[in-house]
């Protein structure tokens, strides 16, 4: 009986297969991820209220954080899957649906029904460009991003009215430029349009000296207006990935030998 007794208590105390234990929820990554999360419902807040400039400075800030999270659960070796599922749970509040109601709140909805689908394309471009990364993005190439990356897509919605809101200009004064541009991120996102990621950068490399006065200045040149310098930087950005497409396009076909009509006996 004894015997038995203390077979069933050291069974009692044997941890559980390493395959059926629980897995656990790292905090320090999913802080950020949360951080980026209220940003964006934040930005949706402050667009509601029509503080549009708050609501586009809320996006930069959830882009920011969203880059801080990736890099922290990699330096502190606390990836999980739980974690990459909540990312992108929030990317699409952030870089999704945010952007799309500020847009529409500050210009688009003077179109009517163009307005809100435009708002709708960019709202559907970033769940689809969001859902096409999570299932390739262990046979993509890391170099490149397949499509405009959703953070890059929302920074360019965020500074176009960040840079309105700056110089007094309305949204109704602009609202086809707006569309367009909104049009144009959306579908910039599921194109297949390759789009520099530079992951290939290793920070842990040492660089000539000039690179560092270069990042210093371009701080700087943020620094002296940033609604303006970031929204030139992410539409050059944007722009990149077409012009350099229609480029390759272009030197392809030059290199291409003409093909020779069949002759008459053919």
């Amino acid at each position: 009986m004894n015997e038995d007794l203390d077979t069933s208590e050291q069974e009692s105390v044997t941890p559980p297969p390493l395959g059926r234990r629980r897995r656990g929820i790292y905090i320090l990554p999913n802080l950020f991820t949360t951080a980026a999360l209220f940003a964006g419902f934040y930005a949706i807040v402050q667009a509601m209220e029509g503080q549009f400039a708050s609501a586009a400075v809320a996006i930069f800030v959830a882009m920011v954080l969203d880059g801080l999270d990736g890099r922290v659960a990699r330096l502190t070796n606390t990836q999980s899957a739980f974690g990459a599922e909540y990312d992108s749970l929030a990317d699409m509040v952030s870089f999704g649906a945010a952007p799309a109601l500020i847009v529409y709140e500050w210009a688009l909805k003077d179109l009517g029904n163009i307005g809100w689908i435009a708002a709708f394309i960019y709202c559907a471009g970033a769940a689809l460009r969001l859902a096409r990364f999570n299932t390739t993005i262990d046979s993509a190439d890391k170099r490149f991003f397949v499509g405009l990356p959703s953070p890059a897509a929302a920074a360019l919605i965020a500074g176009m009215v960040w840079v309105a809101n700056d110089n007094d200009i309305a949204g109704a004064d602009v609202v086809w430029l707006a569309a367009a541009l909104t049009v144009f991120a959306g579908l910039s996102m599921v194109c297949n349009v390759l789009f520099w990621s530079g992951k290939d950068i290793n920070l842990r490399k040492s660089v000539p000296f000039i690179v560092v006065i270069a990042v210093v200045m371009g701080f700087a040149l943020v620094s002296s207006y940033p609604p303006g310098v970031l929204f030139a930087l992410f539409l050059a950005y944007a722009a990149s990935g077409h012009l350099i497409q229609v480029w390759r396009w272009t030197k392809r076909r030059r290199h291409t030998p003409p093909q020779e009509p069949p002759s008459a006996g053919d």
